[in-house]
């Protein structure tokens, strides 16, 4: 058996996160190094390794994702004044787990290009 990413062991409460959303297709909880005054990962329940890695099986999944994402910004007061929705993939895009995760930043006015 594969050893579990930092995500999966969050999902299965093995490491303590801020869980802000949770329902049977992933989970949202705050991230531990913030680049935003609101920064929070939208992470599947599945361990899908990153975007390319995803199939046509994981259509809803991705879905999902995107609605949880925005469900959260609302409940965390950023969708008005807007917020960022950003996905990593690969060394050279950022990734450092490798578990498809959105990245919601918002609460401050957020330059482009990005990084």
């Amino acid at each position: 058996m594969a050893d579990k990413t930092l995500f999966e062991k969050i999902r299965d409460r093995e490491i303590p996160a801020e869980i802000l959303h949770e329902d049977e297709w992933c989970l949202a909880f705050r991230d531990i190094s913030p680049q935003a005054p609101v920064h929070v990962l939208v992470v599947p329940r599945k361990a899908i390794p990153r975007i390319g890695a995803a199939t046509e099986e994981d259509v809803e999944i991705l879905g999902r994702l995107m609605l949880a994402a925005g469900e959260v910004a609302r409940r965390l007061g950023v969708a008005e004044d807007g917020f960022r929705l950003a996905i990593n993939h690969g060394r050279n895009g950022g990734e450092t787990v490798p578990h498809l995760h959105v990245h919601l930043l918002g609460g401050r006015a957020l330059g482009w290009p990005p990084g």
